[in-house]
């Protein structure tokens, strides 16, 4: 249901209520461009077998590769697991890998740093930091889907899920709606 705010609608949030998204644990993560445009490039049938498909990336969907790899540069406590770059959206699973952390912080409106939601903004915003230098067209869809992983069977059908996202594209279960019809 929606609420109100200042009187106003809005949007009920998608994230898990009274969860820490900065916690040790399994992420599943969603990223769309807007309006779902195909910046990072198009699906391609390898000749030889029409049963292998890959992504023929543009110059924005290698810098959305490369820059995906790059997360634990910049925050050192993440440790990258399955991933994928589609036409249109990205979707990764990042473990925070924070064992020893022991305070709680429920997530909050505002400005937040070592979590879920700072490793996105940081990720998007370097996309985008590159197509902006090099006046290229991109934009992102405003917000971003995730899931907490909760257990190992969640964890394999995730991780199945995308690692045959590349060949579902042409039978239409590019859609992460579809996760948990598999």
């Amino acid at each position: 249901m929606n609420e109100q705010y200042k009187n106003k609608y809005r949007i009920t949030s998608a994230r898990r209520p009274n969860w820490d998204y900065g916690s040790h644990g399994l992420y599943f993560v969603t990223i769309c461009t807007k309006d779902r445009a195909r910046y990072f490039g198009e699906i391609i049938e390898s000749a030889e077998t029409q049963s292998i498909a890959s992504l023929q990336a543009t110059s924005i969907g290698n810098i959305a590769h490369e820059n995906w790899l790059k997360i634990p540069k910049y925050h050192p406590y993440v440790e990258l697991d399955e991933f994928v770059v589609m036409p249109d959206h990205l979707h990764g699973i990042l473990f925070i890998n924070k064992p020893d952390k022991i305070e709680w912080q429920v997530s909050k409106f505002g400005p937040q740093r070592n979590n879920l939601a700072s490793i996105v903004r940081g990720y998007k915003s370097s996309v985008k930091q590159y197509t902006t230098v090099n006046n290229v067209d991109f934009e992102w869809q405003p917000k971003y889907y995730d899931r907490v992983i909760r257990d190992e069977r969640e964890y394999i059908n995730i991780k199945g899920y995308i690692y045959e996202n590349v060949d579902n594209w042409f039978l239409g279960k590019d859609n992460f709606e579809n996760l948990y019809m598999l």
